[in-house]
C-alpha cells in the first residue's frame, strides 16, 4: 500500500494478542535463559532472532548453493528529482502513465487534457506490482502484466478534480475510474532497448468498469447479487491493485488492496463493511454522486452508493462492495478473455500473492498479505495436487478453477516460542469464544466474505501492516515485509519491545511444515535509520543500507531478494529517497551452517542498489527469464521523469506534470543484473 493511499486507522477490534506481546514475551524468555534482560537487548542489536527457527526445520543452505554473489558494491543515498543506480548499470523510463496501449488513445498530454477513454486504452496511474511473461521462451519479448493502484486527481485533470454543486462531473469521473486497474502490455527489446509494442493484440485494459467472472465459493451466492448481475455470477471491475503474484499455468494475479473506500453506505452497515472500512458518509472520490447525470449507463456511478434502496439486492447495489477484495486472475496471454475472481483466496485488502514452490503431487500455495495496522498473514493450499502437464494447459483459467477455487484458506498465528499454526477457516474451525466460524457465519461464503473477522474470531496474530510475501527458490523459506505500524501503542515500550509505534518496519520469515499446518519464524532484519540507538537499529544497518518501510519484494531465480520501499519516516527520509536493496540469504549463515538473520557481522551482505527520485515510492518487481534486464516501477514522484532516462534529474527551477513509470534497468555489459 502506497503510504499516500489508504488509511492508517487501526479497524481491528479483536483483542488478539499482537505481534509486539508475542515478541516482547519471545525476547524476554530467551533473555531470561541467556541471563538476564541486557542479554536480550545485546541479542536484538547483534544477532537478531538466530535461535527462533527449531533445528528439525532450519533452513539449511542447498547442497550445491547456486554460486552467484553479489557484484556491485552499495550505493549512498539520495534526493534529488532522479533515480540513481549502482555503479555499471542504466535505467531508462518504460511505459510511463497515458502511453497508449492502441490507436483508440490520443498521444499524453502534458496538460492533463486527454480524455476518459484516452485513458481506458492507455497506461492506468500509479504503476505498482507487476510481472514479466516471455512470449516462446524469449527474454526480449514478453507481455508485462502491471497493476495501477491509485490516482493522483490533482495530476490527472488539467486544474485537478472539480465539483458542481455537490456532485462529480461524469468526464472526471470516468477518466478516473479508467486510470484504476491493471493492465496487460507487450514489450520487446529494439537493439538492447526495451520498447512498448504499440497497438498490439494482447495490449489490454482492466478497469473499475471492466466486466469481470466471479468464480470460488461466493459465486451465485446471495452475497454478491446485485441489479447489475441477479444470479451474482459477474461484476464490474478491479480498484486500487497494489501487490501481485502469478501461477505455474502462466497467469497473473492482481490483488485488491485499498478498493473499500470507492463505495458509501449512508444506512447501518454490515459487519464486514465495518470492519474492511466501507465509508458512512462519503466516497473517497465521490464517484456516486456522478448518478443521475444524463450520460450515465447502467448505473456506472449509482452502483457506489451501496446503501439498500430497494426491495432486494437485486433491485439495488448494496452487495456491490461483496464484489470487491478478492484475488483477481488475468491471462495474459489470450484477449479474449475475462478477468476472474477467485474468491476462495478471502476477501480483504490483499497485497500480494506470491506462490510456493510448486511440487509435483502436492498441493499449491499462495501468501498473502492484509495491509492495515494490526492485520494478518494469510495462504491459500490448494485441494488439487499439482500436475506438471498443467503447466502447459491451452486453457489457463479452466486451469485456475483447478487450483483456485477449491481449497483451504488459512491466517497465522505466530507464537512467543519461534513456533507458529496455520488456522484453518472454515465452518467447523473454533473460535476462541467456544463457538465455531459456521455458528457466526453460515457457510463457507460467509466465511469468506468476512475474512477479517473470522481470523479475529480463531485468535490470529495481528501484525505491523503484512505487505509482499516472497519465497525462496533455493529452499522455500517464505519471508512477508511488515512495512510499519503507527497504531502500535507507546505503553508497549519496554527493553526487549522497544519499537512502539514501530515507524520503520521488518522482515519476517517463516518455513512452513509438509502437513501446512505449522511453521517456525524469525526475524530476518529490522529497518532502522543507521545511528538509532540499539533499541531501534537491531540489525545493526549503516548509512550504506539503512531503510524503514519495506514494502514490495522477490526473489530472483538465482536466490537473491530484492526489496523495495514505501518510507515517510523522517530518520531516514533525510538521508535517502526510497530505495531498492539486494542480499542472498543463504550466503548468511554462521559457523555450523546455520542461516541467520542480518546483524552487524554481515551488514557488507545487504546493499542499496537503487534510489528512486524525491516524493516516490519505489515499487512493482519483476525479472526477464535471464535475469538481464530488472522492471521496478516509480509512484507518485514529485517532479519526474523530465526525459527518457530515469537518472536525468529535473532542472532546479523546472516543474513537469510527474508520471508514475516502469524502469528498466541493465547491466552495462549485457551481464547479468545484480551478481557476478
Amino acid at each position: 500500500m502506497s503510504r499516500h493511499s489508504g488509511g492508517s486507522l487501526d479497524r481491528n477490534r479483536s483483542g488478539n494478542l499482537p505481534m509486539a506481546s508475542v515478541m516482547d514475551t519471545y525476547l524476554s524468555r530467551r533473555a531470561v535463559v541467556r541471563g538476564g534482560l541486557g542479554a536480550a537487548i545485546a541479542m536484538i542489536a547483534g544477532t537478531g532472532l538466530v535461535g527462533c527457527l527449531d533445528s528439525a526445520s532450519q533452513p539449511k543452505p542447498p547442497a550445491k548453493p547456486a554460486n552467484p554473489k553479489l557484484g556491485f558494491q552499495s550505493i549512498k543515498g539520495s534526493r534529488t528529482d532522479g533515480c540513481v543506480v549502482a555503479t555499471g548499470y542504466s535505467a531508462y523510463v518504460l511505459a510511463p502513465w497515458g502511453t497508449p496501449l492502441n490507436n483508440n488513445a490520443k498521444p499524453w498530454q502534458a496538460d492533463g487534457s486527454n480524455s476518459a477513454s484516452d485513458q481506458a486504452n492507455a497506461m492506468g496511474m500509479h504503476h505498482d506490482g507487476m510481472h514479466f511473461f516471455p512470449l516462446a521462451g524469449s527474454a526480449d519479448d514478453g507481455l508485462l502484466a502491471i497493476n495501477f493502484e491509485y490516482i493522483d486527481t490533482a495530476a490527472l485533470h488539467p486544474h485537478g478534480p472539480t465539483t458542481v454543486d455537490g456532485r462529480r462531473p461524469a468526464e472526471e469521473v470516468r477518466k478516473e475510474i479508467n486510470a484504476h486497474g491493471a493492465g496487460v502490455v507487450r514489450i520487446r527489446k529494439v537493439n538492447g532497448r526495451w520498447q512498448v509494442v504499440d497497438n498490439d493484440p494482447l495490449n489490454r485494459r482492466f478497469t473499475t468498469a471492466t466486466t469481470m467472472d466471479i468464480a470460488g465459493p461466493l459465486r451465485g451466492s446471495e452475497h454478491v447479487r446485485t441489479r447489475f448481475s441477479p444470479s451474482g455470477v459477474e461484476c464490474r471491475g478491479t480498484n486500487n491493485n497494489c501487490g501481485n503474484g502469478y501461477t505455474p499455468w502462466g497467469t497473473y494475479l492482481t490483488c485488491e488492496e485499498n478498493w473499500p473506500g470507492i463505495f458509501v453506505n449512508t444506512a447501518s452497515r454490515p459487519a464486514d463493511q465495518v470492519r474492511i472500512g466501507v465509508s458512512a458518509t462519503v466516497g473517497q472520490y465521490s464517484w456516486e454522486t456522478a448518478a443521475g447525470d444524463a450520460s450515465e449507463f447502467d448505473d456506472e456511478f449509482a452502483r457506489f452508493n451501496i446503501t439498500p434502496t430497494g426491495d432486494s439486492a437485486s433491485d439495488d447495489y448494496r452487495n456491490e462492495a461483496s464484489t470487491y477484495g478478492y484475488i483477481v486472475e488475468i491471462d495474459p496471454y489470450n484477449s479474449a478473455t475475462r478477468a476472474v475472481k477467485r474468491t476462495a483466496l478471502g476477501r480483504f485488502r490483499h497485497e500480494g500473492c506470491c506462490p510456493g514452490l510448486a511440487v509435483a503431487g502436492k498441493p499449491l500455495v499462495w501468501y498473502m498479505g492484509d495491509d492495515s495496522n494490526n492485520e494478518y498473514l494469510y495462504k491459500f493450499v490448494s485441494d488439487a495436487h499439482w500436475d506438471p502437464a498443467d503447466a502447459n494447459r491451452a486453457d489457463r483459467l479452466a486451469t485456475g478453477a483447478k487450483y483456485l477455487d477449491k481449497g483451504k484458506l488459512y491466517v497465522a498465528r505466530f507464537n512467543a516460542d519461534g513456533s507458529g499454526a496455520w488456522l484453518l477457516l472454515d465452518t467447523a474451525t473454533a473460535t476462541t469464544a467456544g463457538g465455531t466460524l459456521g455458528a457466526l457465519y453460515g457457510d463457507l461464503a460467509g466465511i469468506i466474505l468476512n475474512t477479517r473477522g473470522a481470523a479475529d474470531a480463531v485468535g490470529a496474530t495481528p501484525m505491523d501492516r503484512p505487505e509482499w510475501t516472497a519465497v525462496n527458490p533455493l529452499n522455500g523459506d517464505t519471508y512477508l515485509t511488515l512495512t510499519n505500524n503507527s497504531a502500535r501503542s507507546p505503553d508497549k515500550v519496554d527493553a526487549a519491545n522497544p519499537r512502539g509505534p514501530n515507524r520503520h518496519g521488518h522482515i519476517i520469515r517463516w518455513h512452513d511444515s509438509d502437513d501446512q499446518q505449522r511453521f517456525t519464524w524469525d526475524i530476518f532484519v529490522f529497518g532502522a535509520n543507521a545511528d538509532g540507538g540499539p533499541d531501534i537499529n537491531r540489525s545493526g544497518l549503516t548509512e550504506m543500507n539503512q531503510f524503514a518501510s519495506p514494502d514490495g519484494m522477490s526473489f530472483d531465480s538465482r536466490g537473491v531478494l530484492w526489496f523495495e520501499t514505501d518510507n515517510g519516516e523522517q530518520s531516514v527520509t533525510r538521508y535517502t529517497n526510497d530505495q531498492l536493496l539486494a542480499v542472498i540469504p543463504t550466503d548468511l549463515v554462521d559457523a555450523s551452517g546455520t542461516q541467520v538473520p542480518i546483524n552487524a557481522s554481515n551488514q557488507a551482505d545487504l546493499r542499496r542498489f537503487f534510489v528512486g527520485p524525491n516524493g516516490c515510492e519505489v515499487t512493482g518487481i519483476t525479472f526477464t527469464p535471464d535475469n538481464k534486464t530488472l522492471f521496478v516501477n516509480i509512484q507518485h514522484p514529485d517532479n519526474w521523469p523530465s526525459t527518457a532516462l530515469a537518472t536525468d534529474a529535473t532542472p532546479n527551477g523546472s516543474k513537469v506534470r510527474p508520471r508514475s513509470s516502469t524502469v528498466v534497468i541493465q547491466r552495462n555489459d549485457g551481464g547479468e543484473i545484480g551478481t557476478v
